[in-house]
């Protein structure tokens, strides 16, 4: 029998703009498709209700896909007044329908005031949260309802960008973990009419913004699938020009560039002196040629030692 083609070795990121319908799971597999890369994974799942920035790590760039759950996201929601389904979204069966009371700018300001910065937010039974195993999404169309713990989250901004009669469009920029679809139920309920998603879109994670420049910017499937078809591109290869380096994903962790002597130890493994080292937290190491290495730490007795290496792409 004919051993499986495993795909292209490759190791890098790319911005995938999701479309609506897909979930990031279909979205994934369609662009690992196109790269034919051997691996790849995706950083933080967006809903199929919801589009936008889902970034997509190939080969060793996987190894850094957590260090990206935990980045900050930004998002643009549209809400609905006057309604409440049972999923905080338009997908969801409706459960109360409420007549909206007049809403002007500085009503809706005094509102959002009360959620910028830190708040409790507790999870929808909507989401991937597990008890007991089993997704709360799951538990929730089979019609039951769990307790769950409050989480706090950091709402760095909420910024209203329109207003009318029967919907408002925010841009939120907060914390890992944040639900939207639960600040829009939330907000809805603080103007007395409640609310849902009618729209959703993450413009932002991390370092990376939908709308970037041309060296980072998204791309979507339909573009994707354009670069490689372009005359005199020979298949996937003709993609590899949109695949960012491993440590543009780092760009918040500071940058120590190791001596030449440095270099080998901490390839194997071995702790060394560093001058200037940041003293807490992690932070990206480079060999003397801006070659990246990988991510390191300061121990108690001041040697920098390897966190998470990458072998010499």
């Amino acid at each position: 029998m004919a051993r499986k083609r495993r795909g292209r070795e490759i190791n890098g990121i790319v911005l995938f703009d999701k479309s609506l319908g897909l979930s990031s799971n279909q979205a994934l597999q369609r662009v690992r498709r196109l790269f034919n890369a051997a691996k790849a994974g995706h950083t933080g799942s967006l809903d199929p209700a919801a589009s936008g920035l889902l970034p997509v790590c190939f080969g060793q760039a996987t190894r850094i896909s957590g260090l990206l759950l935990d980045a900050d996201k930004t998002y643009r929601v549209t809400g609905r007044l006057g309604t409440r389904t049972d999923s905080g979204d338009l997908e969801g069966e409706v459960i109360e329908t409420r007549e909206v009371p007049p809403i002007d700018a500085d009503a809706m300001e005094a509102v959002l005031e009360r959620f910028r910065g830190r708040v409790e937010q507790v999870p929808p039974m909507y989401s991937a949260l597990k008890h007991e195993g089993k997704r709360l999404y799951e538990l929730a169309r089979e019609g039951k309802t769990v307790e769950r713990k409050a989480r706090t989250i950091d709402f760095h901004e909420i910024t209203l960008e329109g207003l009318s009669e029967t919907e408002f469009t925010l841009r939120v920029h907060s914390s890992k973990g944040a639900y939207i679809r639960t600040l829009v139920e939330d907000i809805g309920e603080a103007l007395g009419c409640g609310a849902v998603v009618a729209e959703l879109r993450r413009i932002g994670l991390g370092p990376w913004s939908i709308d970037g420049d041309d060296a980072q910017r998204a791309y979507t499937l339909e573009e994707l699938q354009n670069i490689a078809e372009e005359d005199g591109v020979e298949g996937p290869d003709g993609l590899d020009r949109v695949i960012l380096p491993i440590d543009s994903a780092l760009g918040a962790y500071p940058a120590v560039v190791l001596d030449a002597t440095s270099v080998t130890p901490i390839r194997h493994g071995h702790p060394v002196f560093v001058p200037n080292a940041p003293q807490t937290g992690w932070f990206r190491l480079y060999a003397p040629d801006d070659l990246f290495l990988g991510m390191g730490e300061v121990l108690d007795d001041g040697r920098t030692a390897p966190r998470r290496l990458f072998a010499a792409l």
